[in-house]
């Protein structure tokens, strides 16, 4: 378990936002030990490590979601854009499988998306995300978006997150007692937070995008990871369809 004694905190007293942040804030603690630490300098060409050049990314559907994965010196990143349900945001399903030889952070903070006409998005930190649903969002659009995130995540044969939603999912049920905070115990689960990969690990989340124009998607653009010492770019076309 993610060193479930960290987690424990009283609701009595408190909102369900500042809540929220707590538990949010313990469960990046238990995923993310010693995360004070710069994850291990990859080695540079210099040195014989061999370079990669760019890749096209591997595309396929699964349950009506459009995927692309890339890999680079052993990181395998996949992304598939969520159809919009939540006023202000958009959202894409990620997923960052370690199979490199050393341990990396993945974070929200490590995505960004670059529209045609250079505007860039930075992702909405998880905190940030959270509140924002419960104050803005009706508690059925984030069930909704829960539901439809266990649909396509779940569906992903091949991959299996060690450190991902079912975990986090796991962890706010057993806080969010209360039927009344069963939306906050959603968009926690569903949010992607800080978590160290080791070797062999893996995790998922939804990465939220804040988009207050007149347009409802991400529209035409790149959706650039910079992470785990590797940049991934994915090229985005079009428009994703409503469910």
């Amino acid at each position: 378990m993610m060193g479930m004694g960290l987690l424990m905190f009283s609701i009595n007293g408190c909102g369900v936002a500042a809540f929220t942040r707590n538990f949010l804030a313990a469960l990046i603690l238990t995923s993310v030990p010693g995360s004070s630490q710069q994850p291990p300098t990859p080695p540079s060409e210099g040195n014989g490590a061999k370079k990669e050049g760019p890749s096209l990314p591997m595309e396929f559907q699964s349950h009506g979601l459009d995927y692309e994965a890339l890999t680079r010196n052993g990181i395998t990143v996949m992304m598939a854009l969520l159809p919009p349900h939540i006023k202000d945001f958009n959202i894409v399903q990620v997923t960052v499988t370690n199979g490199s030889l050393v341990s990396w952070t993945v974070k929200p903070s490590d995505f960004s998306f670059v529209r045609q006409n250079g505007t860039t998005l930075q992702s909405v930190s998880a905190d940030d995300v959270v509140e924002s649903l419960l104050e803005k969002a009706s508690r059925n659009d984030v069930i909704k978006l829960q539901l439809l995130y266990e649909d396509s995540i779940y569906a992903l044969s091949n991959f299996r997150a060690t450190n991902g939603y079912e975990q986090r999912r796991e962890a706010a049920m057993s806080q969010f007692v209360n039927r009344s905070f069963k939306a906050a115990a959603a968009a926690s689960a569903i949010t992607l937070i800080p978590a160290k990969l080791k070797p062999g690990d893996s995790t998922d989340g939804a990465v939220f995008f804040e988009n207050r124009t007149k347009e409802k998607t991400l529209g035409s653009g790149r959706l650039i990871a910079k992470t785990c010492g590797e940049t991934f770019i994915f090229e985005v076309y079009g428009e994703i369809k409503t469910r």
